[in-house]
């Protein structure tokens, strides 16, 4: 058979099955991201049936899908807002990096996989999934709540923090040297602050130069530009993903809401995909001896991002109804953590960690979901008493 052809008829299976498990998620009630990490399994590397010939197809598709996630999470800020929440919630923001990215790092030393291995953990137990969490606050009604702002901006510190972690990471997982690694973060920073500066000085003449009253040129200028400044960002050794960010916090107001409808069917394909492949790098066999660590390591995390969400809320002088959803709005992981993990693995970090990081993403993924729809009948109770 022709190569194209059993590519797509590969993909298209693939694709097909995903709007299936996307179809059951929702009639459960759960975020599909676990599901779609379960087909990719299946489909990997000793799963039920591996891909013969798309895997390196589905690969460039995985990372159009992570840029694609983070330009539709750059397009829900501007500048302005992104540098007043930073200053304001820095403290959070800290207690929250420290709190969260121990578990991990702690997981991994006490195992005796090593400092390199300790790095990589500790990022895959430090963020949360900007995306689930978002659909969450929408799918609950809780974007208005006085919270939101609070956990959006530990969202935000959390992406920014990545812009300087993900180049660590990568000079950890290369064997470079000290010297290398303050160069590759030098270089990550200035690059973020010359894109931050050139959103709040010049962002009027991006937004000038990308608007259009046509659907398709503006959809080509967006995904164009933000393809163009992620991979500008991967040369200047920061994350692609992160440069996708930044190009979305440069646009704003009207511009910024039309992108994100035109993005948005777009985004949720590559996502899906996105997901899969990860999957497709994990062995299914490897999880099952670390699905009782990962469970461990999933409450502990739960626990620390309740801590963190209600320690902001907290300052933020809201109630403890608004303490405990923004604690709860905290919990799911996704994103980043299977980008750092797919890291640390194409790297040779160690063998179970991809395996550890998969069963923690599956768990949090969707436990975080449903349990702020099992708690929130609790959670309006308190409020009420209050």
């Amino acid at each position: 058979m022709h190569h194209t052809a059993i590519i797509f008829l590969e993909f298209g299976a693939v694709v097909l099955g995903l709007g299936v498990l996307g179809a059951l998620a929702l009639r459960v009630g759960i975020s599909p991201i676990p599901l779609y990490l379960i087909a990719g399994l299946a489909f990997g590397t000793g799963g039920v049936l591996p891909l013969a010939t798309s895997e390196d197809f589905i690969s460039v598709g995985a990372e159009l899908g992570v840029i694609l996630l983070l330009l539709t999470l750059g397009l829900e800020y501007n500048a302005d807002e992104l540098v007043t929440s930073l200053t304001s919630n820095a403290r959070a923001g800290i207690v929250d990096l420290v709190l969260n990215a121990a578990p991990g790092a702690i997981c991994a030393l006490l195992l005796g996989w090593g400092p390199v291995a300790a790095v990589a953990m500790a990022g895959v137990t430090y963020a949360t999934s900007s995306g689930i969490t978002a659909k969450v606050l929408s799918d609950l009604g809780w974007i208005g709540n006085r919270e939101t702002p609070t956990v959006l901006s530990l969202l935000v510190f959390e992406d920014l923090t990545m812009a300087v972690y993900l180049p660590v990471l990568t000079t950890v997982l290369a064997g470079l040297s000290l010297v290398s690694g303050a160069i590759a973060v030098g270089i990550a920073l200035a690059t973020v602050s010359v894109v931050l500066v050139v959103a709040l000085k010049f962002g009027r003449f991006i937004e000038a130069f990308v608007s259009s009253p046509n659907n398709e040129v503006l959809l080509l200028k967006v995904v164009g530009l933000a393809l163009l400044v992620a991979g500008l960002a991967q040369q200047l050794q920061v994350s692609a993903a992160v440069g996708a960010f930044l190009v979305g916090i440069a646009l704003s107001g009207q511009l910024a809401h039309e992108a994100q409808a035109l993005l948005a069917p777009l985004r949720d394909l590559f996502a899906a995909v996105f997901f899969v492949f990860f999957g497709l790098q994990t062995d299914p066999g490897k999880i099952l001896p670390v699905a009782g660590l990962a469970a461990l390591l999933a409450l502990v995390s739960m626990i620390t991002k309740l801590l963190t969400g209600a320690y902001a809320a907290k300052r933020a002088g809201i109630a403890k109804a608004g303490q405990a959803r923004a604690g709860i709005a905290m919990i799911p992981r996704g994103e980043f953590n299977i980008v750092i993990a797919g890291l640390a693995v194409g790297a040779g970090a160690h063998p179970d960690l991809g395996a550890l990081a998969a069963a923690y993403v599956l768990i949090l993924a969707a436990f975080g979901p449903l349990a702020a729809k099992l708690v929130q009948p609790f959670i309006t109770a308190i409020a009420k008493r209050a």
